[in-house]
């Protein structure tokens, strides 16, 4: 009993009274013995992050950290570097605990357990306002895209439009320039860093000369991989700030002010009739992206898994399908469905079924890597993309995925279990016919035993 009463003390010092996040007893244990984080940033990445004159973190990240800090009892100790680059080097050093705010790539999986996104941001193309729009970069032969060093939009440039010239550049602002004094064609930034530095720096012969769908900036935490309980205090911190919060800090951070002489008592006149006029439109707008954001989802996810539908994870399949057959890299498929679904439908019925399908779709998150993409393909069945990958890192993965089903359990104590089947694109393949091999490894997979994976 009073090692009860102490767990529940611990609790309630680490938690935020005004979100009141459960923690485990190794997390609060966790916690307690580990009450600081060395963090690593990037310190020059304005407005997004920098560290400022007096040494100290500020930016869009900080301020979202500082919200994570207050929910979790979590202290960020800032380390200081000298760029990006030595900031990746020391937190694969082990240098530092954590980095603030990166995208996640394969090559940083090998060392970082990556947070769910605490910031999303599309990237454009940059260009001077003579550059026509982008609707393909695999149209662009001989031209030119600048980078700054060490960011993630070069690797997945680089691997997928070899078309492209690479040039690196040591600083973000210097990618800008590179554009502006025609040394480079484009350069590929998020939109927020986009829209202040071109405002900031009076750029104004450039534009944003488009955008690719799958290039966003899933803005994350990178965890030490030897911290897991980390990573899961600080999801749990991320998962409380609101769109709201957002906003606000964006707006806190991105927001210029251009001051010139002027008859004030008229300007306040002016002011007030746009004041109200703003708030209007802000509200009006704020209605229509809701709406709109909510339209979008409907059309792309599957309602009670939250994984991409049946129409949008076959965009996907047809789209990685191609892009392995133009570049001519490794493409694979697991297709995979509940052993003995219909006995849970009938002796738990339909509303287990349901709860059953969502824990396995949440246990699919959980495994799949960054690059992967998942989908409901009907009933109990599920479809896996896995660019990049030759079959026998994908049956890998799929052990990963059987082992984390096995894991889950229905009401009355039964495991759950899957049977998978893996194919890889070959040349001859057609579209259909390695959907057709991969149905066919996982009938191979039920009619041996099921609860395993096989490849055809």
């Amino acid at each position: 009993m009073f090692k009860r009463f102490l767990l529940l003390i611990l609790l309630l010092s680490v938690c935020s009274p005004a979100f009141a996040l459960e923690f485990t007893s190794a997390e609060v244990e966790y916690i307690k013995n580990n009450p600081e984080v060395r963090l690593c940033v990037d310190p020059d990445w304005v407005p997004f992050e920098r560290i400022n004159e007096e040494g100290k973190h500020e930016g869009i990240a900080a301020d979202l950290l500082a919200l994570i800090s207050s929910r979790t009892g979590i202290k960020f100790v800032l380390v200081p570097t000298k760029d990006w680059d030595e900031s990746l080097a020391l937190s694969k050093s082990g240098g530092c605990d954590a980095l603030s705010f990166l995208n996640s790539t394969p090559q940083r999986e090998e060392w970082l357990i990556f947070t769910e996104p605490h910031f999303t941001d599309s990237n454009v193309f940059i260009t001077r306002e003579e550059h026509s729009f982008i609707a393909d970069p695999a149209d662009l032969p001989d031209e030119t895209i600048v980078f700054p060093k060490g960011t993630a939009m070069e690797e997945l440039i680089r691997r997928d439009y070899p078309n492209l010239k690479i040039i690196i550049t040591d600083s973000e602002i210097g990618a800008f320039n590179m554009v502006s004094d025609r040394k480079a064609d484009m350069t590929m930034r998020s939109l927020i860093v986009a829209a202040y530095t071109i405002k900031k720096q009076g750029l104004f012969n450039l534009k944003i000369s488009g955008r690719l769908p799958g290039y966003k900036n899933y803005l994350r935490m990178g965890v030490a991989k030897d911290k897991p309980l980390l990573a899961g205090i600080l999801n749990k911190g991320i998962a409380t700030i609101s769109n709201t919060e957002r906003e606000e800090i964006i707006n806190r951070h991105v927001s210029i002010n251009v001051h010139t002489p002027a008859n004030y008592k008229l300007l306040l006149k002016i002011f007030a009739v746009a004041a109200v006029l703003f708030l209007i439109f802000i509200r009006s707008n704020l209605k229509l992206r809701e709406l709109n954001k909510r339209l979008e989802k409907v059309s792309q996810t599957d309602m009670l898994t939250g994984l991409y539908n049946r129409t949008m994870i076959d965009s996907g399949y047809y789209s990685e399908f191609e892009r392995s057959r133009r570049y001519r890299r490794p493409f694979s498929v697991i297709m995979f469905d509940v052993d003995h679904f219909k006995q849970v439908n009938d002796k738990l019925g339909h509303l287990e079924g349901d709860r059953v399908l969502t824990e396995i779709a949440a246990a699919l998150r959980r495994t799949l890597r960054s690059s992967d993409i998942a989908g409901r393909w009907g009933g109990e069945e599920f479809l896996v993309l896995c660019p990049e990958t030759a079959a026998e890192d994908a049956v890998r993965l799929g052990e990963r995925i059987k082992s984390s089903v096995a894991c889950l359990e229905t009401k009355d104590s039964r495991q759950i279990t899957v049977s998978l089947g893996v194919a890889q694109a070959e040349e001859q393949d057609t579209p259909d016919s390695l959907l057709f091999r991969a149905d066919k490894a996982l009938y191979q997979a039920k009619n041996t035993g099921r609860n395993k994976v096989c490849r055809i």
